[in-house]
């Protein structure tokens, strides 16, 4: 095939392409939770520091050392697990064995591979102090982060009349503070582009720009964006940005992958509060204690409980046949998505230590562990022989059905819900009068010695046949739940199911696990929230509850410093590529500062002010000036800040996995804007890989992305290859990567030789069009967002002759002419323009 090489140089590759981002926190938050307890726990005895003789002369305590490696060479090679002696030895193989009594669990081993595939990072060279034992509260409170959001007017500026909005205010000083000076303002039709795709993430359509680039009122840029945040696209768009933070997979993941049948609900709900602008503050109460929220209607009760999946949709390795280390992991796994969502700080690292940088310590990390072992998940995982991971089928949503029973019953459901709770009441005030007394009760002392550890290993051990001292309060309490239940039964028409949580019949409190061993105990800890970020007036954990609700309430709080600002930088991140705090989930110690606190603390405060609006928030900044500047370049600028940092330009950024898939749909004529009933996964029984096989689930259709079908380890092709985020892990910020295997998939993909026949089939039948011309200039606007250039005019026309002449051969000459604009159509896909944003 005769092709210009000029054309292909154009099109295929560009002439700036972007960057691949930076490994962000996610990499080290990911060694914190997953592979220095293992080192510590398995590895140090004989390879750190402490070791009384360094065997094989390797270290594991350092990243230097893991890296250099001992007597057979290097233990990690980064980004190549294969090659990787450590790897080689933990699965015991090629006479390695690492540790040499027994092999570690295959979840574990899998963990450390993946590691190694991230890069192997490792913060332990890391220059940021870490934090002591003792931590002085009101020192650490005076961090940036954990001090609360205010409004400081911005610096005075000499250019001051270029602001538009006061965001632009705080930009225009931080330029001139930098001695920068922002580019002119993009044109209209790079805007609406732009617009499109970061509000519905979907590119307009030629005759949707023309209308909004010969619109003169100086209010047309206003009607826009109010018209796409309206759109039922927003909420397609936005919900999938927060699926990412929620880690959404439609399976267990891990060995034994098995399906989450009814994930696509926490799906729906997640585009429908996003659509309907519910408030953010009542978006977190609703995913960590719906089901303790009150609800006015049965379609509400549902929403609610259907938003508690954000807590069941968890990895979970159902290998795992020891029930207390099962139940830890599902709650440190709970411990670190909620706190890393909401807060962008990482928890779940002081599973087994004190936090190394931040000041968190296991006590912090236990108070919460306590909450989440009093909450029951019901993800509906059905396990056969081996019942550990076996947390129940699904919560129940209710029938919207008029519910059946009288008005007698359901003023004795009100008299069982208060006298459930005074018996709750009398069974802690009980177990709290015999704390007093030393003396043993069934599991726990009551004394709390220095030694506590080893006698309650031998209170374990000993089984003392003593009567249970609760007997009659937790036989009324069983007696009462299980009348309610019933009488329940009979008021509610049967529903349908949904994955979720609810109170746990058995509160808890949680004992710290020294070294993150389940099975070796310390002290045991109250349930409560994270002392370092505790506010005047803050929620108070009683007995009687898992503390979910008081968890949800702390967090969705103006008084919370980190909420506001977290979300406020996500939206932000969204929006310009990059956040104000460029690590979007870490606020900590091992995280950057804002590139403009000041801004950064007007866009929190702003987000409360207006009720947690997000649609509020997203429509202040993009109307603002800063928003809607021009990609280009200016040297002098670029000399003095090539990352961009203090947004002197709009960024060029490269488009998401799914708004790639969706455009080249869209503009295929393709896309079915409906939404499919439920998910492909509802109709699997039994295990990915085994008895089902995963192509099932990556057939093509024509829906958008984000209802395809997501379960953990098959992730559609078309959005692996565009850098998807990782359904395991809890994803701010997505790598971007720009490799010649995302052109070259473009060229080769079926799929995308088919969408190009029906974008040829657009073109060639738009009556409008009277020309070649008319019709190279529609198809490039069509894809690429802007018409062909005088250069590219000629050389497409020289490409569709010569495809014609050469590639056709023998066919009739409508079909050569279809195959030549195929192929044209094809090549715009594959170009750099398609996939990027200016």
């Amino acid at each position: 095939m005769k092709l210009c090489c000029s054309v292909l140089a154009l099109l295929l590759f560009g002439t700036n392409l972007a960057q691949a981002a930076e490994v962000d926190a996610v990499g080290v938050d990911f060694f914190e939770k997953k592979i220095r307890p293992v080192l510590v726990a398995n590895c140090y005895q004989c390879h750190s520091a402490s070791s009384k003789e360094i065997k094989g002369e390797l270290r594991v305590d350092t990243k230097q050392g893991i890296r250099k490696g001992g007597e057979t060479g290097p233990a990690v090679i980064p980004g190549k697990p294969g090659d990787s002696l450590l790897i080689q030895a933990l699965r015991h193989e090629d006479g390695l064995e690492m540790p040499p009594k027994q092999k570690l669990s295959d979840d574990v081993i899998a963990d450390f591979t993946k590691w190694v595939q991230l890069g192997a990072p490792d913060p332990r060279e890391a220059t940021a102090s870490t934090v002591g034992k003792k931590i002085n509260l009101a020192e650490a409170k005076k961090f940036w982060s954990l001090q609360p959001a205010k409004l400081t007017p911005p610096a005075a500026a000499q250019n001051a009349a270029w602001a538009r909005t006061p965001i632009d205010r705080y930009v225009i000083a931080g330029l001139e503070a930098n001695k920068l000076a922002p580019v002119a303002d993009a044109d209209k039709a790079t805007l609406i582009r732009r617009l499109y795709f970061d509000l519905i993430g979907l590119p307009p359509t030629p005759e949707e720009v023309d209308a909004y680039v010969h619109d003169r009122s100086p209010k047309a840029t206003e009607a826009l964006v109010d018209r796409l945040l309206a759109s039922p696209r927003f909420g397609e768009r936005w919900g999938r940005h927060w699926l990412d933070v929620a880690r959404f997979g439609e399976s267990t993941g891990k060995e034994r992958n098995v399906p989450y049948q009814y994930a696509w609900r926490y799906r729906n709900y997640v585009i429908d509060a996003f659509a309907s602008d519910k408030p953010f503050d009542q978006f977190i109460r609703e995913q960590i204690a719906g089901d303790l929220l009150p609800a006015a209607t049965n379609e509400q009760q549902n929403e609610h409980i259907t938003a508690t999946g954000f807590l069941a949709l968890s990895p979970r390795s159902l290998n795992e046949r020891n029930p207390e280390q099962f139940a830890m992991d599902v709650a440190d796994e709970q411990i670190d998505v909620t706190t890393r969502a909401f807060m962008a700080i990482s928890v779940a690292c002081a599973r087994c230590h004190d936090h190394k940088f931040d000041p968190i310590q296991q006590q912090d990390y236990y108070a919460l562990a306590g909450i989440f072992r009093s909450t029951q998940s019901f993800p509906g995982v059905k396990r056969g022989n081996n019942k550990t991971g076996y947390e129940g089928d699904f919560v129940s949503l209710v029938s919207t059905a008029k519910s059946a029973g009288s008005e007698a019953d359901r003023r004795e459901l009100a008299r069982l819900d208060r006298e459930i709770a005074e018996a709750k009441r009398d069974l802690a005030r009980a177990k709290e009068a015999l704390g007093d007394v030393p003396a043993v009760a069934p599991n726990r002392l009551a004394a709390k010695p220095k030694n506590k550890n080893k006698l309650a290993k031998e209170n374990k051990r000993q089984k003392p046949n003593l009567a249970n001292p609760f007997q009659k309060e937790e036989r009324r309490l069983s007696e009462l739940s299980n009348a309610r239940t019933e009488l329940e039964k009979k008021l509610t028409p049967p529903g349908e199911n949904a994955m979720g949580v609810r109170e746990s019949a058995k509160l808890m409190d949680c004992h710290i696990n020294i070294r993150g061993e389940v099975n070796d105990l310390g002290d045991e800890v109250d349930r409560g929230l994270v002392r370092v970020l505790m506010y005047p007036g803050a929620p108070q954990i009683d007995k009687t509850h898992s503390g979910r609700l008081q968890l949800a309430a702390w967090i969705a709080n103006r008084s919370n410093p980190l909420t506001a600002r977290v979300m406020a930088n996500r939206v932000w991140f969204h929006l310009f590529g990059r956040g104000l705090v460029e690590t979007i989930d870490n606020f900590g110690a091992l995280g950057e500062t804002p590139s403009h606190p000041e801004l950064l603390d007007y866009l929190a405060v702003r987000f409360m002010d207006q009720k947690w609006s997000t649609k509020q928030l997203i429509r202040e900044i993009v109307l603002s000036r800063t928003y809607q500047l021009s990609s280009a370049h200016q040297a002098a600028n670029y000399n003095s800040d090539p990352e961009n940092k203090y947004l002197w330009r709009m960024s060029r950024r490269r488009l998401e996995a799914e708004a790639i898939r969706d455009a080249v749909l869209a503009t295929s004529g393709r896309l079915n804007l409906e939404r499919p009933a439920g998910s492909p996964v509802m109709k699997l029984s039994g295990e990915l890989g085994r008895q089902i096989k995963g192509e099932e689930l990556l057939q093509e259709n024509t829906y958008r992305s984000c209802y395809l079908p997501m379960a953990r380890g098959y992730v559609p092709e078309f959005l692996n290859v565009f850098d998807m985020a990782d359904p395991e892990l809890v994803t701010g910020q997505r790598d971007v990567t720009t490799v010649a295997t995302q052109a070259l998939y473009l060229m080769n993909s079926p799929v995308v030789q088919k969408m190009s026949e029906g974008a040829a089939d657009r073109v060639l039948g738009n009556s409008k069009l009277t020309d070649d011309n008319q019709r190279i200039d529609y198809a490039f606007r069509l894809i690429v967002g802007h018409g062909a250039t005088s250069d590219q005019m000629g050389e497409v026309q020289q490409f569709l002759n010569d495809y014609a002449a050469t590639q056709a051969v023998g066919m009739k000459p409508e079909q050569r002419r279809q195959q030549a604009w195929t192929a044209l159509c094809h090549t715009l896909y594959a170009s750099a323009e398609f996939r990027y944003v200016y």
